[in-house]
């Protein structure tokens, strides 16, 4: 039987980076074979999201504030081979207020550096969004990952969500970890799709390819009857737009306010359903709340498709193992370093 890898899963929203870790899902006809992890702990702090994640996943998320549990309940965080989480990208993106690290929330990523600190891991992956790099934060947090627990070898990957498969242009930042005593290294999935279609990849699907068979089905398929009745604004605010169908859908954002896109047709913006096939969430992943908190929780998660590619290259990086295991502090010991470098950060931050 293949090794099976533990995962502690931080931010985990409604659960996309983690089916695309685990694995074993169709999407329009296509199977995504399961990969060698499984998910030991998951935390959240959006309720909607957290209920998405219970009805769908094999494992009860915790819905606590990570620096509550990591000040009074580390115990309570198993050990795990891998950490992963996509830390909120408020502070990050474009169409924010740029507060980077000045902020908590900002900071959070911080809380996944110390899980690292503690646990050990032997590979982690953070994700978040590419105005991060814009704004000239990738040193700072990869020089943070790549100084926790006795160090990592951290490759940001770049990425847009169109090369793998995934019909909107969404780009993002992975940060993939590899412990230093590893002998073996991390490698980028390849693209399986393009803008020109070559012998190894497929051209970008567009909205059209992902959504025509939904027309009609409204009451049929679960969210697919649940879409924002805002009005067309003139004003070109963020959304107001129509989706092109013979071109890929713009970014599924996390908000609902006038802030989704209409359908190709032009008779309605796009249903949570819709939104969620744009995402590449399969039809049987039932999102559990109202309309409004369902569009915030399908635009944050990860794409399923994207993190399931990631999640084959990390797969293939582990298959490669050859080290021998350093000899770990006691609990107590572990703990106390982690604090440690955790107030010398704040102490940088602030």
């Amino acid at each position: 039987m293949e090794k099976k890898f533990k995962v502690v899963s931080l931010f985990s929203g409604c659960g996309g980076l983690d089916l695309g870790m685990v694995g074993g899902f169709d999407f329009l006809g296509r199977k995504f074979s399961r990969n060698p992890f499984e998910i030991v702990f998951a935390n959240d702090i959006h309720e909607p999201a957290c209920d998405t994640y219970d009805h769908n996943l094999n494992h009860t998320i915790v819905r606590e504030d990570i620096v509550n549990i990591l000040n009074k309940k580390l115990n309570s965080i198993p050990d795990c081979d891998i950490v992963i989480g996509g830390f909120p990208c408020q502070d990050f993106s474009l169409s924010g207020k740029h507060k980077l690290f000045k902020t908590k929330r900002g900071r959070l990523y911080q809380q996944m550096i110390r899980i690292i600190d503690v646990k050990n891991p032997l590979a982690f992956i953070a994700e978040n969004v590419y105005g991060l790099v814009q704004l000239g934060a990738l040193e700072r947090i990869k020089n943070e990952f790549s100084q926790a627990g006795g160090g990592y070898i951290v490759t940001p990957c770049i990425v847009s969500a169109l090369d793998y498969g995934v019909p909107q242009t969404r780009k993002r930042i992975f940060f993939v970890g590899i412990r230093k005593n590893l002998n073996t290294t991390f490698i980028p999935p390849s693209y399986t799709h393009s803008e020109m279609p070559t012998k190894r990849t497929k051209k970008w699907l567009t909205s059209k390819q992902v959504l025509a068979d939904l027309l009609g089905k409204e009451n049929r398929i679960p969210n697919h009857n649940q879409f924002s009745r805002a009005q067309f604004y003139e004003k070109r605010w963020q959304g107001t737009t129509y989706l092109k169908p013979d071109l890929p859908s713009p970014t599924i954002r996390a908000h609902h306010h006038g802030n989704i896109q209409f359908h190709y047709e032009g008779h309605r913006r796009l249903t949570v359903r819709e939104c969620a096939r744009i995402q590449t969430f399969p039809d049987n992943f039932i999102f559990t709340s109202n309309t409004s908190q369902n569009y915030i929780s399908v635009g944050n998660a990860v794409p399923p498709i994207l993190a399931w590619h990631f999640a084959r290259a990390l797969s293939k990086a582990l298959k490669r193992l050859n080290y021998e295991e350093k000899p770990k502090l006691d609990f107590e010991d572990y703990v106390q370093y982690s604090f440690k470098k955790y107030e010398a950060r704040v102490a940088i931050s602030n």
